[in-house]
């Protein structure tokens, strides 16, 4: 396991994700003191993709959606309201 200081950590950021995603852990210390441990995640614990369209057949929205409100609208920008 390897220990890193804040400093270093932050420069090397990007790499040190890498190694621990590989498998690596990683400590990440101030003043020689560990903070921190970087390790990959379980497959269980990494977050499952979005599904697109899952409220598909849900909702409906009425075939005059853009037009709604529009007569209160133009009120409002005459002064007519």
């Amino acid at each position: 396991m390897k220990t890193v200081n804040i400093h270093e950590a932050k420069t090397n950021l990007s790499r040190l994700v890498e190694r621990a995603a590989q498998g690596e852990s990683i400590v990440i210390a101030r003043a020689g003191k560990p903070l921190v441990k970087l390790v990959p995640l379980d497959e269980g614990e990494r977050p499952a993709p979005r599904r697109l369209g899952f409220m598909a057949g849900e909702i409906s929205v009425p075939d005059d959606f853009d037009s709604m409100g529009a007569d209160g609208i133009v009120e409002m920008f005459e002064g007519r309201s």
